[in-house]
C-alpha cells in the first residue's frame, strides 16, 4: 500500500509530501495523524535544518479533507470531536516545529490544505494557484485550533472575510492577504522552493531556530522575562558564531555545525 505521507531527505533538508495525487491529495483522518507523527519526529531531529512540505504532483497542494470520508468519520458531534483532536495535534506539531518550514504550493490549496500551508514560515506558490476556505457551503465550522492559525497568518478581518464569503481566489489576492510569501510562474515553483530551502539550510541552524522561537514568543502579550531577554545574546557563545564571523572576515563560505 502506498504511503499517504512521504518523507524525503536531501542532506539537511527534509521534504514532507502529501501523497494522494489520485484525490488531489485530499486529506483523511489517517493522513492527519501520520502528518502529526512525522512533524514530531522531524522536530526531534537536529540534523534537519529546513523542512519543505508539498503535495504530490502539480495539480494541488491539497483541497482540504476528503468529503467522502465524512459519512464514516465526521457524521456526528462525537466523531467530529475525535477527528478534531487528531487535527489539533497535527496543527500543533507543524506550528511548533523548531526548524524553518517552507510550503511549496502548486495548484489548489483550500480548506485543510490552506490550514497546513499557512503553518509554514515561508509559502511559495505558482501564479495559477487557488486559495480559500469554502466550508460555509458544507455547514461546518473551523475549530478553534484551526481558525487560530488562520487569524495568526492573515489577521481577524481577513480570516473572517475568507470564512464568511467562502470564495476561492487567485494567487495575487492570496499574496495581498498575506496568505503566501511569494508568487512565481508555475514552472518555477519547485526551483524557487528548493533554492529557498537551500539558503535556509546553508545558514546557521541555531540562529534559525532562535528566530522562530523569538517570533512565536513575541505573539504573546505577557512581557519578556530577564532570562528570555538574555537568550537573545546566547548566540555569541556558540561555535557557529565563531565560524560565521571568521568566515565573513576570510571571505569564505561558513560551514556551520549547529552548536
Amino acid at each position: 500500500m502506498t504511503e499517504s505521507i512521504l518523507v524525503e531527505r536531501d542532506g539537511a533538508i527534509a521534504t514532507v509530501v502529501l501523497n494522494r495525487p489520485e484525490k488531489l491529495n485530499a486529506l483523511t483522518k489517517p493522513m492527519w495523524a501520520r502528518l502529526g507523527d512525522v512533524f514530531l519526529e522531524i522536530s526531534a531531529d537536529d540534523t534537519i535544518r529546513c523542512v519543505v512540505i508539498r503535495g504530490a504532483g502539480e495539480k494541488a497542494f491539497a483541497p482540504g479533507n476528503d468529503i467522502g470520508e465524512f459519512e464514516n468519520e465526521r457524521s456526528n458531534v462525537e466523531q467530529a470531536r475525535a477527528y478534531g483532536k487528531v487535527m489539533a495535534r497535527t496543527i500543533a506539531a507543524i506550528g511548533g516545529c523548531p526548524h524553518p518550514v517552507v510550503a511549496r504550493i502548486h495548484g489548489i490549496c483550500v480548506g485543510g490544505g490552506l490550514e497546513i500551508a499557512g503553518l509554514a514560515d515561508i509559502r511559495i506558490c505558482g501564479e495559477s494557484s487557488r486559495f480559500g476556505v469554502p466550508i460555509n457551503r458544507l455547514g461546518l465550522v473551523m475549530a478553534y485550533s484551526e481558525i487560530e492559525a488562520l487569524i495568526g497568518l492573515a489577521g481577524e478581518s481577513v480570516a473572517l472575510e475568507i470564512l464568511l464569503e467562502g470564495r476561492v481566489f487567485d494567487a495575487r489576492e492570496a499574496l495581498a492577504k498575506g496568505l503566501v510569501t511569494r508568487v512565481v510562474p508555475d514552472a518555477d515553483v519547485a526551483r524557487e522552493s528548493d533554492e529557498t530551502a537551500r539558503r535556509i539550510a546553508d545558514g546557521a541552524p541555531l540562529v534559525a531556530r532562535w528566530h522562530k522561537k523569538f517570533a512565536r514568543r513575541l505573539r504573546e502579550a505577557r512581557p519578556l522575562t530577564a532570562e528570555e531577554y538574555d537568550e537573545g545574546f546566547a548566540c555569541y557563545g556558540t561555535e557557529d558564531f565563531r565560524i560565521g564571523y571568521r568566515a565573513f572576515l576570510d571571505k569564505a563560505k561558513p560551514d556551520f555545525k549547529g552548536r
